[in-house]
């Protein structure tokens, strides 16, 4: 089983769609998407997702209509736990660009946590450890994660391959391959899922671009019994060969007088 997880274009997420270079990401992507042979598609619910795969599907000569309306699962959108900051303010060591020009607080996304405040707690960077955490505790963190997880696991069990432990019996083979359009937060929680990681260690130390192909294989060294293995990670190899930039949109400021990129 292969499966690819492909990251939405360039964002306008006031209006949960594409900007112009984001559509542009997303013809490029169409382009090539032949090129992965996938042979099943799933939708996050979010525009910004369903607008990029729109271009692929319509180069796959797949009914776009059927495929949103059939193969789109809430749990594939963007990981939407939140950090309350009005009602938990204990944590703006953790979230300290949380204060709004009037003073007010605005609640934050969990993973969006400065590196100090991760140097002082290092368990969430273990792989079972971080459920432990106060932060964790404290929100609906682990909630909303184990909702994702039954998701795939779920989708994974239709193709034969069922949670067992830290990975998968394997019930029927599938070589196929399963492609998801979705978002950065989410792949980072499926990843780290599939090959036992925290999912804070993915969220702050990979960066999936806009339109980015992340590629997970089964690998079956006993039989009866497969663990996932990522291949690639963030591949942007279709921007280059149409000679385009990967967006910043994943990245934050390269040092930190880069003023003009984000902080």
């Amino acid at each position: 089983m292969r499966l690819l997880f492909i990251r939405h274009g360039d964002p306008d997420y006031e209006h949960d769609a594409l900007t112009d270079t984001g559509k542009l990401e997303a013809e490029a992507l169409a382009k090539h998407i032949s090129e992965w042979n996938i042979d099943e598609v799933y939708l996050s619910p979010l525009g910004r997702a369903r607008d990029t795969a729109m271009y692929s599907m319509r180069a796959m000569g797949l009914d776009t209509d059927e495929m949103v309306r059939t193969r789109t699962f809430d749990w594939l959108q963007e990981f939407n736990a939140v950090v309350d900051m009005p009602a938990m303010p204990e944590y703006l060591e953790a979230y300290p660009n949380s204060v709004l020009p009037d003073g007010s607080l605005r609640k934050r996304i969990c993973w969006d946590i400065v590196p100090a405040y991760l140097n002082k707690h290092p368990k969430l960077y273990e792989t079972r450890g971080w459920r432990d955490t106060k932060l964790v505790h404290d929100t609906d963190i682990a909630e909303k994660y184990d909702g994702v997880c039954e998701g795939i696991d779920n989708l994974l069990s239709n193709y034969g391959y069922v949670r067992d432990g830290y990975g998968y019996r394997v019930d029927k083979e599938y070589t196929g391959t399963i492609a998801f359009f979705c978002h950065f937060g989410v792949t980072c929680v499926i990843l780290s899922h599939l090959t036992n990681m925290s999912p804070f260690g993915l969220w702050h130390g990979t960066c999936l671009a806009p339109t980015s192909v992340t590629e997970v294989y089964t690998e079956e060294r006993q039989q009866g019994y497969a663990l996932f293995r990522a291949w690639k990670t963030g591949d942007v190899t279709h921007l280059t060969l149409e000679g385009m930039k990967p967006s910043f949109s994943a990245r934050f400021a390269e040092v930190y007088s880069y003023t003009e990129q984000r902080h």
